[in-house]
């Protein structure tokens, strides 16, 4: 099976896809993962592009870091990063991609037996650490499972944007009233530490129920862990 090579990935890079592939090369369907493969070897990242786009991912391959960081991400992703570049290593880049707070998977190969690296990139959140030459079936396993948690990923960011969309409709008496409430307070004491009547409270629990659409305690609580969690994956 051969591969086809277009100019997708920009002037340092390259896409590959199975010749035979049901769609093609460039698409930009928001269903069909991208890897991203980064090796300085340009026969190991042929081989790589050309394994991964018979596949069935859409494969955009560079030779250095570098080039990689210049071109813009799409998701579903993950990336298939060679351990040992110059300029830019792959440990170096996986640092990179942290502190930029891109969630990207990476999925680490590498032709030296660093035992110490390999512990720390994958401390550092890494899928994988595979050696050279790497089989064919374990790297497929491991780029799936990397394309499996930036979907998860992908789906838990969504739905926290989809509750802190609906804490905004709150007004900001509202969200204190809700504040107290899934701290476990009653109504009465609630009404005590707001400086408002049992009366009032219990219309703005009501209202808050309302917009956001829960039917008890329980998933107001829930509800409140969730954008509590959102704001610490800001912070």
């Amino acid at each position: 099976m051969t591969a086809t090579q277009t100019q997708g990935a920009g002037a340092a890079g390259f896409a590959y896809c199975a010749d035979d592939c049901t769609e093609c090369v460039g698409s930009e369907s928001p269903t069909r993962p991208t890897v991203y493969v980064v090796d300085d070897d340009d026969s190991m990242l042929m081989g790589l592009a050309s394994l991964l786009g018979a596949a069935g991912y859409r494969v955009e391959a560079f030779n250095s870091a570098l080039d990689f960081l210049a071109v813009p991400s799409r998701r579903p992703a993950c990336l298939v990063l060679d351990m040992l570049m110059p300029e830019l290593t792959g440990a170096d880049l996986q640092q990179r991609l942290l502190l930029d707070r891109n969630s990207l998977p990476v999925v680490f190969l590498s032709g030296s037996g660093d035992v110490t690296g390999a512990v720390s990139v994958m401390k550092a959140g890494a899928v994988d650490f595979l050696h050279k030459p790497v089989d064919a079936d374990e790297l497929l396993i491991a780029v799936g499972r990397a394309v499996a948690r930036d979907r998860a990923t992908e789906a838990d960011r969504i739905e926290r944007d989809r509750l802190h969309g609906c804490l905004a409709r709150l007004t900001a008496r509202e969200q204190e009233v809700l504040h107290e409430v899934v701290q476990g307070r009653l109504n009465k004491q609630v009404g005590a530490r707001l400086g408002i009547t049992e009366r009032t409270v219990k219309r703005h629990r009501g209202m808050v129920m309302h917009k956001l659409g829960m039917g008890s305690i329980a998933e107001l609580v829930r509800f409140a862990d969730r954008v509590v969690e959102g704001e610490g994956a800001r912070a």
